[in-house]
């Protein structure tokens, strides 16, 4: 039988240290939960069959677009880039955010040059 469990992320997000390294911390309907840290820049990539959600917990995040269209995002805010839209995520100082990806997904859009996703 199934339990209801409660993950407290910040609790999560105090676990690593590093950024641009996706922690699974939870399941939902095929899909890793995950939690990270940004700082920098992460290099402009693309997801061709599925969507990249971002859900910023804490700092801000910039979400640039090939196409030269950015978003600024802040505590509180989301952004789903549609598949297939090359873009690179980026935040000046460390920014604490909630991605949703199907299981399996690489965070680069490319297995050769994506992150483990440890579960913690």
């Amino acid at each position: 039988m199934a339990k209801l469990t409660k993950v407290t992320l910040s609790d999560k997000l105090g676990l690593f240290y590093s950024h641009w390294d996706p922690h699974v911390v939870a399941d939902y309907n095929g899909n890793d939960v995950m939690v990270v840290k940004f700082a920098g820049e992460f290099p402009f990539h693309h997801h061709e069959t599925t969507d990249d959600f971002f859900l910023i917990l804490e700092g801000e995040v910039v979400i640039d677009g090939e196409d030269g269209d950015s978003v600024t995002l802040r505590a509180g805010d989301l952004c789903v880039v549609p598949a297939g839209m090359t873009h690179r995520p980026r935040a000046k100082t460390e920014a604490k955010v909630l991605l949703i990806e199907p299981k399996g997904e690489p965070n680069t859009g490319d297995p050769a040059t994506a992150a483990a996703k440890p579960r913690i």
